[in-house]
């Protein structure tokens, strides 16, 4: 038993899982964000530009029972904005790492190497015979 919470101690503080947690909490406050711009901003401009429907109530009677076709669209709607938003951010995380990768990949210019106490020795004397 010991070392089955010693193996879950080591599989949870991995540097993936703790990333993984960041990102699951931080899509849900995303996802809070993405609802309400559907709920309180588009669906009322749809509303006006559609004459007034309201998504939220727009529903399809079966009998006795109500299909709720308006929250099917709102939900349709924040997906497709979610997944927008999200390929956005993929797009300038692929052309961050296209960059980094390019600069590693670069070729380096090589310095010229330091003349040494003997080189600059060597040319006074060159010079010197030389009778300058």
């Amino acid at each position: 038993m010991k070392k089955f919470f010693s193996e879950f101690k080591a599989f949870i503080t991995k540097g993936n899982v703790m990333s993984m947690a960041v990102g699951i909490i931080i899509g849900g406050a995303f996802t809070a964000i993405v609802n309400s711009l559907v709920k309180d901003i588009i669906s009322p401009v749809i509303g006006i530009l559609t004459g007034g429907i309201n998504f939220e109530e727009l529903s399809v009677g079966v009998g006795e029972a109500q299909i709720m076709v308006g929250n099917f669209i709102n939900a349709v709607i924040t997906f497709l904005l979610t997944a927008l938003v999200l390929f956005w951010i993929v797009k300038f995380f692929n052309k961050l790492e296209n960059l980094k990768k390019k600069e590693e990949e670069a070729p380096k210019v090589p310095e010229e190497p330091k003349p040494t106490e003997m080189d600059v020795l060597t040319e006074i004397r060159d010079l010197l015979k030389e009778g300058k």
